[in-house]
């Protein structure tokens, strides 16, 4: 066996030694901390002494060291640089942590004796943390008798099962739907969309141009397409997707839905939306509902408007599948910017020094020194060591910004090290982007998206090195799932501020500024669509939680019927305005993470339009940061993520802020 991970790295900050960690080294590491973690439990258990926060809650937290450095180490190297073994390492690292987590879950002997201590009797990160993980364990069944945890077996495999065959499903339906055009009837498209579409079409044995369809309600092909009569076919195409017959998704839905239902009134909740707040930010229905339902007329008038605007450029009522050409033709004609013109401007390393590192120092203090002789898992991986303002070392920042074949799509943060000071650890953090490699020689450029990915994945990066917490289970992004995302949209403000924007968008090889007037078209732009895409998304969220607010033994006997009824009860016209994805094919809530769910989007949103203005009432921006990094960030889940949010903003958030920034009310 490998002894990779047996003792603490003696790099800085125990940095792994990513550079040689093979795929069998992982594997090794996960098997030699899962077999000292369940002997430290053992311990736990046995102990004679009487039951104390310390020697159980604390020793459960300090119980898997070797454990936690392979768990870092996999979870940091295999999305960044998934080589074929280690792809094959991930299949067996996923399995023996699955396996684990439900041992210990459902560990009668420790469920015991985390009972009994007196939790009414602790304050502060330790009551924290005893809450904490007696939910996380109700949930998952550690309080139920032997039957209860066998029926709950059951139903957590049924679910698994339904949820893997409604995404496989949803995928079928999505390459039946595809719409099959000839040349005329596929006027309009772009040259890459025509050889792309003529390509799938000859894949198939057919003539002309096929249009494979993408999950959301709103193809982008209707932003192109001239014809209404190719528009028409390619929405209800779309927005048809799904049967109600046993093995369809719609059926599929009503099946996964009432199981989780069940479950949910096994570990004592009346519905699975409640079940599911229970380790959220927002533990409350009621607000959780009042929030969306504020925001929907506001955004379906906004919409309405557009669609007048749309009309008086087009000429004609604006029916749903012609909506997407017709914003595109309003902002055209009224803020035509070439997005793709921009990434002269933003040239990589000058957006992380003068940009992204620049914010951070004024307004955290922070300072920055490139580690080259730290080793890293890819060549193209960069570390530097961030330091306090009065030169302490805070920990690590490793960035891996470039797209390559072994890296997964997307963007986002990972740590590998927690700031978790009862264990001893300091924040090594790593942030992961896709930024297309540029030839050698030339430099790297930056789209505007990807300008504010870079600003957006630091939030998470800032969020994991300020941590000041005692325990790993409550260190940094470690915080409710509807509320992670928070942070790091708020550090995408610092993008355009004025004592930022000027350093870093400058063209690459004249130096010249980026124009004033060029940024405030992208600003206006940016807004326009707001009334639709607001409204399409609570259609969504208020959906998601229809179907998880059924209580057990209700089922649903007509799926589209249920599915139109909730959203016309809060004010929607599904016909004029589809939710962005409907009951057939909403695949985040009934395969991925996100039943009861798919609101966190606008309540991390709401949260960060708060605080983006109350950063701009603030006279001192650094006095600011600081408030905001003691009483936010550097409290992870230490104690209610809400609390931390009045601690600073002296309130509740008030969505007010939110709707005016994207122009659904005025003042």
């Amino acid at each position: 066996m490998s002894p990779v991970f047996t003792h603490p790295s003696p790099l800085p900050y125990e940095l792994p030694a990513l550079a040689t960690i093979t795929a069998q080294d992982l594997i090794d590491g996960v098997r030699e901390g899962i077999a000292e973690q369940l002997a430290n439990v053992e311990a736990i258990v046995a102990d004679p002494a009487p039951a104390s926060f310390e020697n159980t809650f604390g020793a459960l937290e300090r119980s898997a060291p070797i454990l936690r450095r392979a768990m870092g180490a996999a979870w940091n190297i295999i999305p960044s640089h998934g080589t074929a073994q280690m792809k094959d390492a991930e299949l067996v690292i996923s399995e023996l942590g699955s396996a684990h987590e439900d041992a210990l879950t459902l560990h009668p002997g420790l469920t015991r004796r985390l009972a009994e201590v007196d939790v009414s009797a602790l304050e502060g990160e330790e009551a924290r943390l005893a809450q904490q993980t007696l939910i996380r364990r109700r949930l998952a069944g550690a309080e139920l008798d032997e039957a209860g945890r066998a029926r709950l077996s059951e139903l957590n495999d049924r679910i698994s099962a339904l949820s893997t065959r409604f995404g496989q499903r949803v995928s079928e339906d999505m390459n039946d739907a595809a719409v099959l055009l000839s040349a005329e009837e596929a006027t309009g498209l772009s040259a890459s969309a025509l050889a792309s579409s003529a390509a799938a079409a000859q894949r198939a044995g057919l003539e002309g141009n096929l249009l494979t369809l993408i999950l959301p309600s709103v193809q982008p092909a209707l932003a192109e397409l001239t014809g209404t009569a190719s528009r028409e076919r390619l929405h209800t195409a779309s927005v048809s997707r799904g049967d109600a017959s046993p093995g369809g998704t719609l059926g599929l839905a009503v099946e996964i839905s009432a199981l989780r239902a069940e479950r949910a009134e096994l570990l004592g909740y009346p519905h699975h939306a409640a079940a599911t707040l229970a380790t959220r930010s927002e533990t409350r229905l009621e607000r959780v509902q009042e929030l969306l339902s504020r925001a929907v007329a506001p955004a379906v008038a906004n919409a309405a408007a557009e669609d007048a605007r749309i009309a008086e450029v087009t000429g004609s009522p604006v029916n749903a599948w012609d909506r997407p050409a017709g914003l595109d033709a309003v902002a055209a004609r009224d803020f035509g910017v070439d997005a793709g013109a921009l990434k002269d401007y933003f040239e990589l390393d000058r957006v992380l020094n003068e940009g992204v590192f620049r914010a951070a120092r004024l307004v955290y203090g922070l300072s920055f020194t490139p580690r080259p002789d730290l080793p890293v898992h890819h060549p193209d991986a960069r570390v530097w060591e961030v330091f306090d303002e009065d030169g302490t070392g805070l920990g690590l920042f490793i960035g891996d910004f470039f797209a390559r074949p072994t890296k997964r799509g997307g963007a986002w943060m990972n740590s590998l090290r927690d700031g978790a000071s009862a264990l001893g650890e300091r924040p090594v953090v790593m942030n992961n982007l896709n930024i297309p490699q540029s030839p050698p020689g030339e430099p790297a450029l930056c789209t505007l998206d990807e300008v504010n990915t870079l600003f957006h994945e630091f939030g998470h990066a800032l969020h994991g090195l300020f941590s000041a917490a005692a325990y790993p289970s409550l260190a940094g992004t470690a915080i409710p799932t509807d509320i992670v995302e928070f942070p790091s949209q708020v550090n995408e403000m610092w993008a355009k501020h004025p004592e930022v924007l000027p350093h870093y968008a400058k063209h690459w090889s004249t130096g010249a500024a980026l124009p004033a007037e060029t940024l405030e078209a992208l600003i206006a732009a940016a807004q326009w669509g707001e009334g639709f895409s607001t409204t399409e998304y609570l259609g969504a969220a208020l959906l998601d939680l229809a179907w998880h607010t059924l209580p057990a033994g209700e089922r649903v006997e007509d799926p589209l019927a249920f599915e139109d009824a909730a959203l016309r009860a809060h004010g929607f016209d599904p016909e004029a305005i589809a939710p962005r994805y409907r009951s057939g094919y909403f695949q985040h809530i009934f395969e991925s993470g996100y039943s009861a769910g798919y609101y966190s989007y606008f309540w991390a949103e709401v949260l960060d339009a708060d605080t983006v203005a109350w950063f701009e009432e603030q006279p001192d921006v650094r006095a600011a940061g600081q408030r905001f990094r003691e009483e936010f960030l550097s409290r992870g889940n230490t104690r209610d993520t809400l609390e931390s949010f009045r601690a600073y903003r002296g309130r509740d958030a008030d969505p007010a802020f939110l709707l005016r920034r994207r122009g659904l009310i005025q003042g």
